[in-house]
């Protein structure tokens, strides 16, 4: 795997990935012009993708029907410097009619624990803790 990141003014950066570009920036209040996502939150988006798409995958596999589903990612920082995850939590919301509750926590568990590479990466420097939401 290889990135490459481009300065392009300012706190901005340019990521490109397989063909793919994404923006970096900083907020106004640290010098950019918040004109992209910072690196921080781009590695919680990582996290959600990731384990998303395991458990879109287990589920599918498992022929559990859904209708919508979302991973919401949040992390509290450190106050010093560097300023790192001390804590993340993920909740899996899931949409549709009679989804069965222990099979999503099937899915999700071996995403946790066995699949996410970015999870086990995450998890050896700070806690992640998890929920799962069901709706019709």
């Amino acid at each position: 795997m290889r990135i490459t990141t481009t300065w392009d003014g300012g706190m901005a950066f340019v990521a490109t990935q397989d063909g793919h570009t994404v923006r970096l920036d900083a907020s106004s209040e640290h010098g950019g012009r918040n004109s992209g996502p910072r690196p921080k939150g781009l590695v919680l988006t990582g996290l959600a993708g990731c384990t998303g798409m395991d458990v879109v995958s287990i589920l599918n596999k498992m022929r559990v029907a859904f209708t919508r589903f979302s991973v919401e990612v949040s992390g509290e920082l450190t106050a010093d410097h560097p300023k790192v995850f001390s804590r993340i939590h993920i909740r899996y919301v899931l949409h549709g009619p009679n989804i069965a509750r222990d099979k999503v926590e099937k899915a999700v568990d071996l995403s946790q624990e066995k699949y996410c590479g970015v999870a086990a990466m995450l998890r050896k420097v700070c806690p992640i803790t998890h929920e799962i939401i069901i709706q019709d």
